[in-house]
């Protein structure tokens, strides 16, 4: 069976699952607002850093995006969704590849027009603080959020086919991006660097110090999605529909 029908197929899912539009809707709103209150709020001081004070939105905002992976995947475990899905796509891999396709591109497009408007609002905010910021900087940035939030929403459907459930999903990641991951970078210092968000970050920052820099801090969040998503493959492939 050709990949086209497969993806057109998954695409009319995402398009029609209420919670999946919303949950983009959500990933925009939340981040943006966010930002824009962080901008309003914020004074320079030592270790002010303008461009990920105008993305900071992303933090809260990134739940939405591991939200919106989890339930793409979650809901083909939902009275018998699966086992319809595969009888119409034997090809378990090529299933999981147009899912998980599905799945990257909303996600990065959304991705990219939430940073492009969460730092244009937080600029404004900011005013002159902001002033300083090059055009380059900002360029990664906003390409570098785009990506992060794709790369985690692929990292939450990964786990969701390997966990078969949405909820276990998110009760795992949201208090680990959440709560974990900081108390995890306090107690542990340069290991921390290396957990699939707080790599990831690196690019939303205009300065950073330690082992990684933004593009191999957004490669180590990429590694850690490619392993999701290649165990949610071999569960998929191992386990009965």
């Amino acid at each position: 069976m050709e990949l086209t029908p497969v993806l057109r197929s998954e695409w009319l899912k995402i398009r029609t699952l209420r919670s999946l539009p919303g949950a983009l809707l959500a990933l925009f709103a939340a981040t943006t607002a966010f930002s824009a209150i962080a901008g309003v709020s914020e004074t320079s001081g030592p270790g002010f850093d303008p461009l990920f004070t105008s993305l900071s939105g992303v933090v809260p905002g990134q739940i939405a995006a591991v939200s919106f992976g989890a339930m793409a995947v979650s809901s083909e475990f939902q009275s018998g969704a699966l086992r319809l899905s595969l009888a119409a796509v034997p090809r378990r891999g090529r299933w999981f590849a147009a899912k998980a396709a599905v799945i990257a591109v909303p996600a990065l497009l959304v991705g990219l027009v939430t940073a492009l408007a969460a730092l244009l609002v937080a600029r404004a905010a900011l005013g002159p603080a902001a002033d300083g910021l090059r055009t380059g900087e900002q360029v990664r940035g906003v390409v570098g959020c785009g990506v992060y939030l794709m790369l985690m929403a692929l990292f939450a459907a990964g786990l969701a086919a390997l966990l078969r459930s949405g909820v276990a999903t998110l009760s795992l990641l949201i208090p680990f991006i959440l709560v974990v991951s900081f108390v995890i970078g306090d107690a542990t210092g340069t290991v921390a660097d290396f957990l699939p968000d707080k790599a990831g970050q690196l690019v939303l920052r205009e300065t950073y110090d330690g082992t990684l820099g933004p593009w191999s801090g957004l490669a180590v969040t990429a590694l850690w999605a490619a392993a999701a998503l290649l165990a949610g493959a071999w569960s998929l492939r191992r386990r009965d529909a």
